[in-house]
């Protein structure tokens, strides 16, 4: 068995990476179209988990604004010209394919944060994930009104957490 490694997103990718989500995520559904507009308006953001059977995972990421989540399924419709943040939309990685993949591509995209001068990475942490994000040096951030209202949408445990790439 070859080692899994991470590779961009392809358009051909879609079906796997709506598969993988809806197994990952039943209770967070997304559109394949939501996916789609991520790939095309940040590629370089975007990646798939590669094992010798196939996809076994992706990443999305883009930039985005502090403290200002997306919505969940929604579009974004451009990025922002004044972006302060790389949002990690999402890591999902089946399984059995687990055990630092996700580390894995968090150093990908910090690398890619830093080549754009960006110097903090974003993400909403959703079931039991926090524990996993903080020891891949993400830290929770306390919520205002407007914040907390926005996580609803992502669950009940949902935790926003940022990452400084400056002290890391």
């Amino acid at each position: 068995m070859s080692k899994l490694h991470w590779r961009p997103a392809r358009v051909s990718d879609l079906p796997a990476i709506s598969a993988i989500a809806a197994r990952i995520h039943p209770d967070l559904p997304e559109s394949p179209d939501v996916f789609a507009e991520k790939m095309r308006i940040y590629p370089v953001g975007c990646r798939v988990l590669i094992a010798d059977d196939g996809i076994a995972g992706y990443g999305l990421s883009h930039p985005w604004k502090q403290h200002r989540i997306p919505p969940l399924d929604g579009f974004l419709e451009q990025l922002p010209d004044d972006a302060d943040c790389l949002y990690v939309h999402d890591v999902a990685v089946l399984p059995d394919r687990r055990g630092g993949a996700a580390r894995a591509y968090v150093a990908t995209i910090e690398d890619l944060a830093r080549s754009n001068g960006i110097a903090t990475l974003a993400l909403v942490s959703v079931y039991a994930t926090r524990p996993l994000w903080e020891r891949l040096g993400f830290r929770p951030v306390t919520a205002d009104a407007e914040l907390r209202a926005k996580l609803a949408s992502y669950g009940e445990s949902a935790t926003y957490m940022l990452r400084d790439l400056i002290a890391a």
